[in-house]
């Protein structure tokens, strides 16, 4: 599974704050009460972070990073199945003595490719997340100021299955516009500022 594949997946942990219910689309003022006008948006967060240049950037630079211990993992892996296989033959010309050692060979590098594709699994994650809420995080910002720019009452993420809209005119969809906002304020080849080093 690809970065970008994965980046998806853990993207719908993202704090929107400014996401609610889909039943306020059904408040309908009552009679006599102050007439309100409902200026409703909808977004993919998911497709707005990943689509950014930074997002872009951010996932081919993990690609390149996991790219050597995932060709690591996979050579491993052809050495476990290959060992099966060997085992697995029935006209393999092997005494007890080669047969008992080939199946410890075995135990001991399955052992240590899971332990080994665990950590990897966990080093990823943790990469991703890392990414997602960062570029998250400013996201939001864009997704406020633009929201208040253009006067929306509303702003709902539709980026997860449970999101409960089952429909949303595309005109109603900013997404390519915050991608377009988050790319202006943050361009991907800015210099990055690192946490305590003074610069405003």
């Amino acid at each position: 599974m690809t970065a970008k594949s994965r980046i998806i997946i853990v993207v719908a942990s993202v704090a929107f704050g400014i996401l609610s219910s889909i039943s306020a689309l059904a408040q309908v003022p009552t009679v006599g009460s102050q007439s309100a006008s409902l200026k409703v948006a909808v977004v993919n967060m998911q497709d707005a972070i990943v689509n950014t240049d930074e997002g872009k950037k951010e996932l081919t630079a993990l690609e390149q990073r996991f790219t050597p211990k995932q060709e690591e993992l996979k050579k491993a892996n052809e050495e476990v199945e290959g060992l099966k296989k060997q085992l697995s033959t029935p006209d393999a010309k092997l005494s007890d003595d080669q047969r008992r050692n080939l199946a410890n060979t075995l135990e001991t590098k399955q052992r240590i490719f899971q332990r080994n594709f665990e950590d990897f699994q966990t080093e990823v994650q943790k990469s991703e997340q890392e990414t997602v809420n960062r570029i998250g995080e400013k996201m939001m910002k864009i997704v406020e100021k633009y929201a208040a720019s253009q006067g929306y009452t509303l702003v709902m993420d539709v980026s997860g299955p449970q999101s409960g809209i089952i429909w949303a005119n595309p005109s109603a969809n900013i997404t390519k516009d915050l991608i377009a906002a988050y790319n202006s304020q943050f361009p991907a080849n800015a210099p990055s500022i690192k946490p305590g080093s003074g610069r405003p």
